[in-house]
């Protein structure tokens, strides 16, 4: 059996450049988003703000452009890209399977089916997010629910058939309340939300998201060196004293509490808690100590970098979507062409 826990010094440091590096570079991305968009800003113009701050006393176009459009939005994208980074490791590391994104147990679809029944009862947008938050939550429970009623198989199996079957029928109540929606106003609203985006995002939605990411991803911080474990057998973890079962629910509810903030805020955006733990274990390897926060950075930085493009490739804002699997998809198939060897 292998230690992940033990690397050369070498490889320690190559680990701290990386995460160093990546660091740097969500940090270049967010400045250089604030000048970035339809509206020009100049850098002058940028960096006079940067150095002012978002004083109230200087209301320029600018300046709301900068502060109160694009700021709200990077800050959005940062934090939602981190969080489902985070919740995909988490749910790739507790299943022991490379292909599992954080919606396997049908979070996406049931924030989705919240989201959708909201817009079909026209209730105001904090309605619409709350609905979409409780039905994540619920989805998951039901399915957690569903795999403890089912007894003498595999724990891990049994879950992810039940998300399948209950993210179908989720899915299937999604397909009948568009059929049902009024297909000039609510339906064009039910297809757009259901892509993902961060238009509309403000400040207000931030401080509703900033705590249940928060809340979400300090136990997986806290107890990031055991995820390392639950890459063994159970029988293994257990000998070592570790509790499976009660350790992988932890991590099960912090991952799906993130995953269903962010989609309650910005629609149901897929890949980024696919493929970005990916590209981290490349960069890092597995050990869930270093993996967790490259994925972090890695999310936040590809969603900020989709975010620009979303915005600025035409006159109309492209979902989020549907950028995230033409970006996604291509870099999916390489993985599995040569052969997944970065997680063996």
């Amino acid at each position: 059996m292998s230690d992940l826990s033990q690397r050369s010094p070498a490889a320690a440091d190559s680990d701290r450049v990386w995460l160093g590096g990546l660091a740097l570079l969500l940090l270049a991305l967010m400045v250089g988003s604030l000048g970035f968009g339809p509206f020009p800003v100049r850098w002058s113009e940028l960096m006079g703000l940067v150095l002012d701050g978002p004083s109230p006393a200087a209301v320029t176009p600018i300046a709301t452009v900068v502060w109160q459009i694009r700021l709200p939005r990077i800050l959005g994208a940062v934090l939602a890209g981190a969080a489902l980074a985070a919740a995909g490791a988490a749910y790739q590391g507790m299943f022991r399977n490379p292909l599992v994104s954080p919606d396997i147990l049908g979070v996406s679809t049931g924030a989705g089916l919240g989201a959708v029944l909201g817009i079909f009862l026209a209730l105001p947008v904090s309605g619409i997010q709350a609905l979409a938050f409780i039905g994540g939550l619920s989805t998951v429970a039901l399915v957690y629910a569903l795999a403890v009623m089912v007894r003498g198989h595999d724990p891990l199996l049994v879950l992810v058939l039940a998300g399948v079957v209950v993210g179908t029928l989720a899915g299937s109540a999604i397909s009948l309340l568009k059929i049902l929606a009024d297909p000039y106003n609510q339906l064009p609203a039910i297809t757009f939300w259901l892509l993902g985006s961060l238009a509309t995002l403000n400040l207000t939605d931030l401080k509703n998201l900033l705590p249940a990411v928060a809340i979400g991803l300090a136990p997986l911080y806290l107890l990031r060196w055991r995820m390392n474990l639950l890459s063994l057998d159970d029988e293994e973890a257990r000998a070592l004293g570790v509790a499976t079962g009660k350790l992988r629910v932890i991590f099960i509810i912090a991952a799906t509490l993130m995953t269903a903030a962010v989609v309650s805020v910005s629609g149901v955006i897929g890949w980024v808690g696919l493929i970005m733990p990916h590209i981290a274990r490349l960069l890092v390897g597995p050990n869930f100590v270093r993996l967790l926060p490259a994925s972090m950075l890695l999310g936040a930085s590809f969603l900020l970098l989709v975010d620009n493009l979303a915005r600025s490739l035409s006159t109309l804002e492209i979902p989020l979507g549907i950028l995230t699997a033409l970006l996604g998809a291509p870099f999916f198939l390489w993985l599995l062409a040569r052969g997944q060897r970065s997680w063996r």
